[in-house]
């Protein structure tokens, strides 16, 4: 219970129940994206306002890689740090199987990937990044996701 002034305000779940279905609703609606990862995204990210950019996402989840670069020492592969949040990384790993599946968008993309010689899991990170740039944008903008057909 909150006052301000003269007035109490009272929580009202259904108010928020009401941001949460929409949320939840335009993050499902990327294909490969389910019910429980657009929970899980909606929930470590409260609703997607702890995060300015979706790099800032990418980066939370696991998905961005840093490179070791110490004195002369510049050859070494580039890796996820240590405090990125698995559940999520988990989660959008499974999305990425999914739409990898289903997208012919995302499957055309890793097919040329691997193709061009990159590692399978490699691409399948990158997958993982475009989920979620796709998913922030369809938050931000507040329509769902139109799918591409060529």
């Amino acid at each position: 219970m909150e006052t301000s002034g003269n007035r109490t305000t009272r929580y009202n779940p259904a108010a928020a129940g009401d941001k949460l279905n929409k949320t939840i609703s335009l993050a499902t609606s990327v294909t490969g994206v389910g019910l429980f990862t657009a929970l899980y995204l909606s929930i470590y990210t409260n609703l997607f306002t702890r995060y300015q950019s979706h790099k800032q996402l990418a980066c939370y989840c696991g998905v961005v890689p840093f490179e070791h670069i110490s004195g002369t020492s510049t050859r070494k592969r580039a890796r996820v740090h240590h405090m990125a949040n698995k559940t999520l990384k988990k989660q959008l790993h499974l999305c990425a199987m999914a739409a990898l599946t289903h997208d012919p968008e995302i499957k055309a993309y890793y097919k040329r990937k691997v193709e061009e010689g990159k590692s399978k899991m490699l691409v399948i990170n990158n997958i993982r990044n475009k989920l979620i740039v796709r998913v922030c944008a369809v938050i931000k903008r507040q329509q769902p996701y139109i799918k591409v057909t060529a």
